[in-house]
């Protein structure tokens, strides 16, 4: 099961999809763990303004990366690299989109366990 979103990113709506994939995918192609790297980035944002981040380049790679991926991942179409993609924006605010794409995971998240929890239930009958 999968849940796609719309985003809007400087004027364009871009399709999200977080499914079961993705952290398999991000991995085979970053060679990092999302769960991590959502974590890390949610903590640093802090109160979803920029003065009070500690955003550094480092946190603006992972979330690009994650934007990406998760993208690639609902339009198979768009450019095979984060750089190709990157390019058909303009300059953005990342405190507008990730914690867009966060809540678009945490949806994710919590319906594979209420899936889990179903699947449960029903096997113990």
């Amino acid at each position: 099961m999968s849940i796609i979103k719309d985003i809007e990113i400087d004027g364009q709506m871009v399709k999200f999809k977080a499914s079961a994939a993705i952290p398999r995918i991000y991995r085979l192609k970053f060679q990092r763990d999302i769960y991590k790297d959502l974590n890390s980035l949610e903590k640093s944002i802090g109160s979803e303004e920029e003065d009070g981040s500690n955003l550094d380049l480092f946190s603006l790679e992972m979330f690009e990366n994650i934007a990406f991926v998760m993208a690639k991942h609902a339009t198979p179409e768009i450019p095979d690299t984060t750089e190709e993609w990157l390019d058909n924006f303009n300059t953005f605010s990342i405190y507008q989109v990730l914690p867009q794409l966060i809540e678009l995971w945490g949806l994710n998240v919590q319906t594979d366990v209420e899936a889990k929890k179903n699947f449960v239930r029903q096997s113990v009958k």
